[in-house]
């Protein structure tokens, strides 16, 4: 299944996409949040009203959740760019929930900022409870589905005025653009063998595969649910390839910019950059 949120900011009601044609979960279902997912969702569209999503915009596919928890540097290639060994264990840093905007969305460049970096990744939202598993089998239970994501940065903020953790570059408004669905497990065969890209202006920047992780997405569940909880509903983005513009390779982002995001067979997003 793929889920989706429609609607203006706000007042998106929940979709799902099945066979080429959209229907309204509206009357199964107040949101695209935890409660609906920790009841595994819908199993078909037997009786569920279609509807027309032409014209309308894309929200985030799912409502706001309680945590956004976000691994930084895990993938080799993207270590190496960036001048820093391999972790031995999963970096983490947090996003407010608020920063979630849609696929189509305006990225705002901060107050202040001159170093507003894209990142594409892998995210997963959890439909069970995840504290203390057992095993990376049991991990891949707790999912509900897998999300584009876009951890937009800012690198000043997050390095040189970071006070030792990221979180300050990662948090201003809208720097977590999702979408344009949620697409269930099943429909993905390797969730390690994704191809996840970047574009500016229409020019590649990233290009690479959820291969190249130095901790698989199983592993992550499993290692940081021995450190905290995940509920269902809430948001985990794994980590970003090489080709950012922290490499020096490209310009950082400023006003007027397209980037676009995306991963095989999960969607992309499409967000014009402003001023904030």
């Amino acid at each position: 299944m793929r889920y989706l949120r429609i609607g203006e900011a706000g007042h998106e009601i929940p979709v799902v996409a099945h066979g080429g044609k959209h229907y309204d979960l509206s009357g199964r279902c107040r949101d695209i949040d935890g409660e609906f997912l920790e009841s595994g969702g819908v199993s078909g569209v037997d009786g569920l009203p279609e509807i027309d999503v032409d014209g309308h915009r894309v929200g985030a596919p799912i409502a706001r959740p309680g945590a956004v928890v976000c691994i930084g540097m895990n993938y080799a290639a993207h270590c190496a760019e960036s001048g820093a060994e391999p972790p031995a264990e999963p970096v983490v840093f947090f996003k407010h929930p608020n920063t979630i905007v849609g696929p189509n969305d305006d990225i705002e460049i901060p107050r202040g900022s001159s170093k507003t970096d894209w990142e594409v990744e892998l995210g997963v939202v959890f439909a069970k409870r995840a504290s203390y598993l057992e095993s990376e089998a049991a991990a891949l239970e707790c999912i509900a589905g897998l999300v584009v994501a876009d951890d937009v940065s800012e690198r000043e903020f997050q390095i040189e005025r970071s006070g030792g953790q990221f979180s300050k570059g990662k948090a201003c408004p809208t720097f977590s653009p999702l979408g344009p669905c949620l697409v269930t497990p099943d429909e993905v065969a390797d969730v390690q063998g994704l191809r996840l890209w970047s574009k500016v202006n229409g020019e590649v920047r990233q290009d690479s595969s959820s291969a190249d992780m130095i901790f698989s997405v199983a592993h992550l569940v499993f290692h940081m649910s021995q450190f905290m909880a995940f509920d269902p509903g809430d948001l985990l983005l794994t980590g970003t390839p090489e080709g950012v513009a922290l490499s020096g390779r490209f310009p950082y982002l400023k006003e007027g910019d397209v980037v676009e995001v995306g991963i095989d067979g999960l969607g992309q997003t499409r967000n014009p950059v402003v001023q904030a």
